[in-house]
C-alpha cells in the first residue's frame, strides 16, 4: 500500500514539474516572438515614415501587409511599444515612430 502512495506522489510531482516546464517554455516563446515582431515593426516604421514632407504615420493595415503579420497582432505590438505612437489626428488606426515635444499638452507631460 505504501508503494502505491509513493507512486502517486512521485507521479503528481513529475506532472507538476512537467506542467511548470511547459508553461515556462510557452512564456519564453511568446516573449521572444513579441520581441522579434516588435523589432520588425519598429524598424519598418522608422524606414517608412518621414518627419517632414512625407507620411508621418502608417496605417495598421499597411504595417501588417508589409510585415506579414495579422492586423490584431500589429495593433497589440504598436500599443505596447514605447517607441511607437498612435496618431491623434483625424484618421484612426495610424502609427508612427516620430514624436515631437508639442504632440502632447503640458498637463500630460508634467503629470
Amino acid at each position: 500500500m505504501t508503494e502505491v502512495f509513493n507512486g502517486i506522489i512521485i507521479g503528481g510531482a513529475g506532472g507538476a514539474v512537467a506542467g511548470i516546464a511547459v508553461y515556462g517554455i510557452q512564456y519564453l516563446h511568446n516573449k521572444i516572438n513579441t520581441c522579434i515582431d516588435t523589432n520588425k515593426i519598429e524598424t519598418w516604421l522608422r524606414e517608412n515614415t518621414k518627419d517632414e514632407g512625407g507620411a508621418r504615420f502608417r496605417s495598421t493595415r499597411a504595417i501588417a501587409s508589409w510585415n506579414n503579420l495579422p492586423e490584431d497582432r500589429v495593433r497589440y505590438i504598436c500599443s505596447h511599444s514605447t517607441k511607437i505612437y498612435l496618431s491623434t489626428g483625424g484618421k484612426e488606426d495610424m502609427w508612427g515612430t516620430i514624436q515631437r515635444e508639442n504632440d502632447f499638452p503640458d498637463e500630460f507631460i508634467s503629470g
